[in-house]
């Protein structure tokens, strides 16, 4: 008798072949059949009518500290996903020594905006080095699976020290030693490194991160350690300063070593042909032999902008500033008088305040024709006519007075600003990235950004948007989206036992309503250790969600259960 059977649903297996109606059984952990009529199951699910798939398996994700006090993972485990990979963008909190502790958390405030009052107070620090920190998470029961990567600014902080911090270059010493800790990771269950060269990136003081400026030769040094255990992703998140030395010295690594190499890409507003230069960048790589990659998101990169988010358009106004000190019911209720209305919308952004603000935050800011009111549920491929600019000009009103209005209405009300994926007024851009061959899907960013970016609903909304609901554009078969979040994800970074429904693979499934799945709009809650705020996100529609064969969700609740675990590269 069969643990589990899943009773003639629609199953959609993973591999992008055409979905089919059958049953899928689980014996334990694993996957027992996939189609035609199973034997009995202890326990049944109809499925009649609904979707079959694996699970998601998100692979860019920032829950390197919450994954040590947390075993939920949400919002992430809310929408699906079963396996996450953190470790990106070169933050982490491994290796590291004691004197160090506070650095690591400044750095991932300032760099993914993870509250350092919830790291200082969430994080034990029993561990050192990269093998002691995967011991400690792999010492805790969670939801959902886990595995982490190599960062960068850690490891190069704990072997250089003050040197790290001040930029300078790696000798061949600290290059040697960096090389042996990446090996020493990478033998542990680490499945790649990451590393950050882009000035988005600052120190909490405004400076560029320890990473930024590494010479090609430390960058070649510490990739050559993925090359010898023969497993593991090298990735980047990159400025391309010069275009072609970065593409070139990726070319290098990876054709030098056979390991993946990927980088973050966006469209960039500035420049519109960007893009299309780095993936042409991409297939020479490989056309020369080398596994570079494109981590491409599935929609817009977007800020949200509200009352008690990080930033709205009021945030640069002195009298706005003056109101952040109170409880937020009592601001929303001083917001909503006359006076302090007519204050705030007659004062002007102060020099000061606007130069607090990275330039990224300042073109947020000043732009109306880029914000857009977030429904329920959210819309992130909103025509121009929706734009404050536009609603503004339609009703006589200055788009001052409508964001004003409209923040001070209710405190869940929120402005979405895209920041990327929207350089045409529609996601056409995004589509492209998304059906090329030589990207990846990535950039949920679960876990960071804790209140102003909430992209860990990624999984959800592409089967919503780009399968079933898209007006503005054409849509993507059901098959190939569950391929890209499951399989090609898995497969990319070494994840071989699980992404499709496939027998003696892992029993991580979702069993899912695909005509009733929908996210509700973002929220703010204070949850975090120390009572850190964060934007999360929840989902409708997941009927029954599996992991290792266990029911972790059953119509959207947590059954209690625990069984994800630290998945080990090359173990």
């Amino acid at each position: 008798m069969h643990t589990t059977v899943i009773r003639g649903g629609t199953i959609v297996d993973g591999t992008g072949k055409p979905s089919f109606t059958g049953d899928v059984a689980l014996d334990g952990d694993r996957i027992a059949q996939v189609g035609g009529k199973a034997g009995p199951g202890k326990r049944e699910i109809d499925a009649a009518g609904l979707l079959v798939t694996p699970g998601w398996v998100d692979a860019h994700t920032h829950y390197d500290g919450q994954a040590t006090w947390d075993p939920m993972l949400a919002p992430s485990s809310w929408h699906g996903v079963t396996t996450i990979l953190f470790g990106n963008c070169g933050v982490g909190f491994a290796p590291v020594r004691r004197k160090d502790h506070s650095q690591l958390i400044g750095l991932m405030e300032s760099i993914e905006e993870i509250p350092g009052i919830a790291l200082a107070e969430g994080l034990k620090w029993n561990w050192e080095s990269f093998p002691d920190y995967l011991d400690a998470l792999d010492g805790m029961q969670r939801t959902i699976d886990i595995g982490a990567q190599i960062p960068h600014h850690p490891l190069r902080v704990y072997v250089m020290g003050e040197r790290a911090l001040n930029l300078e270059a790696a000798t061949a010493d600290d290059i040697a030693e960096m090389h042996r800790l990446t090996l020493e990771g990478m033998k542990a269950g680490a499945f790649g490194f990451t590393t950050s060269r882009t000035n988005s990136h600052k120190t909490p003081t405004g400076g560029m991160v320890p990473s930024r400026y590494s010479e090609i030769e430390e960058l070649m040094g510490i990739g050559r350690a993925l090359g010898k255990v023969g497993y593991g992703a090298f990735g980047m998140n990159s400025d391309f300063d010069i275009e072609e030395s970065e593409l070139a010295w990726m070319t290098q690594l990876g054709k030098e070593t056979g390991r993946p190499v990927w980088f973050l890409l966006t469209d960039r507003p500035t420049d519109d042909q960007r893009w299309k230069r780095l993936m042409d960048g991409v297939r020479a790589a490989r056309a020369a032999g080398a596994m570079v990659t494109a981590q491409v998101p599935g929609r817009p990169v977007g800020v949200m902008l509200g009352a008690d988010t990080a930033l709205n358009p009021f945030s640069i106004r002195p009298s706005y500033q003056r109101l952040l000190a109170l409880p937020i019911a009592e601001r929303m209720q001083r917001l909503r008088d006359p006076a302090v209305r007519a204050e705030v919308l007659a004062d002007t952004p102060s020099e000061e305040l606007l130069n607090r603000l990275s330039q990224f935050r300042q073109h947020i800011v000043r732009r109306w024709h880029r914000m857009f009111k977030l429904g329920n549920p959210p819309n992130y491929e909103p025509a121009e006519s929706e734009s404050i600019a536009a609603v503004a000009q339609r009703e006589g009103r200055t788009p001052d007075e409508v964001a004003y209005d409209y923040i001070a209405e209710d405190p869940a009300n929120l402005i979405f600003f895209p920041v990327t994926g929207y350089n045409v007024a529609d996601l056409e851009v995004t589509r492209s990235m998304l059906t090329d061959d030589a990207t990846v899907l990535g950039l949920s960013d679960g876990g960071a950004h804790c209140s102003s970016i909430l992209d860990a609903g990624m999984p959800t909304w592409m089967l919503i948007h780009w399968v079933r609901d898209r007006s503005r554009g054409p849509r993507l078969p059901l098959e190939f989206v569950v391929k890209r979040q499951t399989s090609e994800t898995a497969r990319f970074f070494g994840l071989n036992d699980r992404g499709v429904l496939e027998v003696g693979k892992k029993a991580d499934v979702n069993v899912l309503d695909f005509n009733h799945l929908r996210v509700q709009k973002p929220e703010v809650v204070y949850d975090l250790p120390a009572g850190g705020r964060r934007l999360v996100q929840q989902a409708e529609g997941y009927k029954a969600t599996f992991v290792s064969g266990v029911p972790v969700f059953e119509n959207g609740e947590h059954t209690g259960a625990l069984p994800g675990r630290l998945v080990r590269a090359g173990k």
